[in-house]
């Protein structure tokens, strides 16, 4: 065989393998359908040796699919990018996420991961006031919706509902200015809860109520299509949802699980989050357009695991005060 046969036959060979092979990642995630696309295609334009396979639903219903495939034995998500970290910390105390010490977390504040890796938050969703343009107080407090002048205007998303809500809830309990006793202080003042964030946005832009306790980009981005609303961050502080993301403990395919988690938090990953209009986790860049500066928006301070143990207490409470609002 002569050596020019040779050569083309071992040309011929390499052509006809594939230069990566394709791996699969499972990923459930919470984030709005349009969001969760945009994530999906910039990750695996990153990584084309990955294909994605997503299911998107609320943070609730994506739990409750997850125990119920998990109690039937089939088929588990890799990774997942939902909500909230108290359902995240549920989680990790039910044994089902994998630690994982990504080489971003070192450019985040540590307040919004876990010190051992089983969950990372990707954004910053706060809660903080919205109000009619026509309402007759601005607000620049919590303790604004108190006033007198106020009474029956008010309205704000159940915790029995609402994640973010719950969270809301759980942040006050922790602020010595705030705590319990401002939910009784509102309730006195006739602030009446709806089901979520949806509906108080609803009833703001509707004039039904001049004020409500709301996620901030909902109002930012009403807004900013010509809806009578505005939105303010409390001197006090705000709330935050982080949008976590974790590995499932029994991963098909852990490597890609670490480079998905890698990405949300990589720059690129963090400058999605902007484009998309959210407050990125990653304090160096900068605010969506209809922020205030990120210096000027306080953070209160969160503990998950505190949250989790308070959860069923706390939304008891306030059901008793409230009614199953």
């Amino acid at each position: 065989m002569s050596k020019k046969v040779t050569l083309t036959a071992v040309l011929l060979a390499t052509l006809s393998v594939p230069a990566f092979a394709k791996t699969t990642l499972t990923l459930y995630t919470s984030q709005p359908g349009e969001d969760a696309q945009m994530t999906v295609s910039a990750f695996e334009q990153a990584h084309p040796d990955i294909d994605v396979k997503w299911i998107r639903d609320g943070t609730t219903k994506l739990t409750a699919r997850l125990q119920a495939e998990l109690a039937a034995g089939g088929a588990a998500p890799d990774v997942l990018l939902i909500a909230d970290s108290v359902t995240m910390e549920s989680l990790k105390k039910q044994d089902l996420l994998a630690a994982y010490v990504s080489p971003e977390a070192k450019r985040y504040d540590a307040q919004l991961y876990d010190a051992a890796g089983y969950y990372y938050g990707t954004k910053l969703i706060t809660t903080g006031i919205a109000y009619h343009t026509k309402a007759p107080v601005k607000p620049a407090s919590w303790q604004d919706l108190l006033k007198p002048e106020l009474k029956n205007m008010t309205t704000l998303p159940s915790p029995l509902y609402s994640g973010a809500a719950q969270i809301h809830m759980a942040t006050l309990m922790n602020n010595p200015q705030l705590g319990w006793g401002y939910y009784e202080k509102l309730k006195a003042n006739g602030a009446m809860p709806q089901s979520g964030n949806g509906a108080v946005m609803s009833a703001i832009t509707s004039g039904n109520k001049a004020y409500g306790v709301l996620v901030d980009y909902m109002a930012i981005r009403e807004k900013a299509k010509g809806a009578p609303i505005d939105f303010v961050f409390p001197k006090e502080g705000v709330s935050i949802v982080t949008e976590p993301v974790a590995m499932m403990k029994n991963a098909k395919n852990p490597d890609g699980a670490k480079a998905f988690i890698d990405y949300v938090l990589s720059d690129a990953g963090q400058r999605l989050v902007l484009k998309q209009g959210y407050l990125p986790a990653d304090a160096s860049l900068p605010v969506p357009e209809g922020f205030p500066p990120r210096d000027s928006i306080k953070l209160m301070p969160f503990d998950a695991a505190k949250a989790l143990t308070d959860a069923e207490p706390n939304k008891k409470r306030f059901s008793d005060l409230f009614g199953n609002k």
